[in-house]
């Protein structure tokens, strides 16, 4: 068996950041994730004057309910869409003054269009500098009084995890009426940790009541990453060998931990205990066809495995990964079809059949999920390359490193 130490989780961390910032009192964050994306987060609120001290493995947030220490800043979000959409939420609710955000290119092409229009309805001057609904943009705080909302979150969950903590800090409070959702689990991430942080969000459908008053200051352990987990999960499952990652269990907050019960259905043997998950396999694969709405950060990683199975696997509901870093369904399937492997994609769609695949270089477009979930393949099939390895910094900086010593470990097939 193979004992994996996954870092922290990037949502959690994070969702942390922002609760810290914005409660009353200092928040210890307990193994934090490291990694760009976090970092440029840690970065942009002391950018507005937030105090943030970091080490190792705890950071220290000094939070201001009342809003930034500065009245004027500009923030530049790098990579990180949590980043994009956290910080301008914030300080939207908490801020007095002006704040200028902008974000790398391949930020600057996802969209924001839901939620600045959320934000632009609660009364909140923002302006944006390019195309609508993308960065950069400005924020000409003054608080906001709050109100009813209705709210498309088909595209993200981040635009409804946004406002949700956004909420508290309003006079009134938020009532969210919300039309369409993405990704589910992780709004229960928020809400969750929203609690941890002294606010209880009434839910009754997808009609979510937010009270104002606003977050007191907690010290807060962060779960390991369970997409990151679920390369390693991966492993065990495509070379007939035993991968346990400690720290996520029956009370882990992340649904993309349920990537398991797909590597069960695919023929696995998984465990989920109190602390820890266990993913065992044979190496023999079934193909399967799986609805990914929910867990469509999970959806590269089983597309890399997919040519190894017995039969056809064919990936649902997933329109929204052409949306994140790069077009993650189209990215899958290009890489694939380099690797001699028959593919077919729909709007929301891939279909993927078995096959020999054979080494080629993956087009990465920049994206760390695309790296992370081929290297899976890369177990089976040597002599993957790829052409900016250096991207899996966004999530995972020793992910090259880590995954090596997993490779050494298991042995190959």
């Amino acid at each position: 068996m193979t004992v994996i130490d996954i870092p922290g989780s990037k949502s959690v961390t994070a969702r942390a950041l922002f609760l810290a910032a914005a409660a009353d009192g200092t928040t210890t964050l307990l193994r934090p994730l490291r990694s760009d994306d976090t970092e440029g987060f840690a970065e942009g609120l002391k950018s507005l004057g937030y105090a943030v001290e970091q080490e190792a493995d705890r950071w220290r947030v000094q939070g201001r309910p009342a809003g930034p220490a500065t009245t004027d800043a500009d923030v530049y979000c790098r990579d990180g869409a949590t980043t994009a959409r956290f910080l301008p939420t914030l300080v939207a609710a908490a801020g007095s003054g002006t704040y200028r955000f902008d974000a790398s290119a391949q930020m600057r092409r996802r969209p924001l269009a839901p939620l600045t229009r959320a934000l632009t309805a609660l009364g909140v001057d923002l302006r944006h500098g390019g195309a609508e609904g993308h960065h950069p943009l400005t924020v000409r705080a003054a608080g906001i009084e709050g109100g009813d909302l209705t709210l498309d979150a088909g595209e993200s969950s981040q635009y409804l995890t946004a406002l949700l903590m956004l909420g508290p800090l309003t006079t009134k409070g938020l009532r969210i009426e919300v039309t369409e959702l993405v990704s589910a689990p992780y709004v229960e991430i928020t809400l969750a940790m929203m609690r941890d942080f002294g606010v209880q969000v009434l839910r009754e459908g997808n009609t979510f009541t937010v009270p104002p008053g606003g977050y007191r200051a907690t010290a807060y352990a962060v779960e390991p990453d369970a997409s990151t987990a679920g390369y390693f999960f991966a492993a065990a499952a495509l070379t007939g060998r035993e991968v346990t990652v400690p720290g996520l269990g029956t009370g882990a907050l992340q649904g993309d931990l349920r990537f398991v019960d797909v590597l069960r259905d695919m023929g696995a043997e998984v465990s989920v205990g109190p602390d820890a998950t266990t993913v065992r396999s044979t190496g023999r694969l079934r193909g399967i066809t799986v609805n990914m709405r929910d867990i469509s950060d999970t959806m590269p990683t089983l597309a890399a495995i997919a040519p190894y199975a017995d039969g056809p696997v064919v990936i649902e509901d997933v329109a929204n990964t052409r949306v994140k870093e790069c077009d993650r369904l189209e990215a899958c399937a290009e890489n694939l079809r380099a690797m001699g492997i028959t593919v077919h994609t729909g709007p929301d769609r891939i279909e993927i059949h078995p096959g020999s695949p054979k080494p080629t270089e993956i087009a990465t477009h920049g994206d760390h999920r695309i790296v992370m979930s081929f290297a899976v393949a890369g177990l089976r099939t040597p002599g993957l390359t790829y052409d900016d390895p250096g991207c899996v910094r966004k999530t995972f900086p020793r992910f090259h490193e880590v995954f090596a010593d997993l490779a050494h470990d298991l042995g190959g097939r």
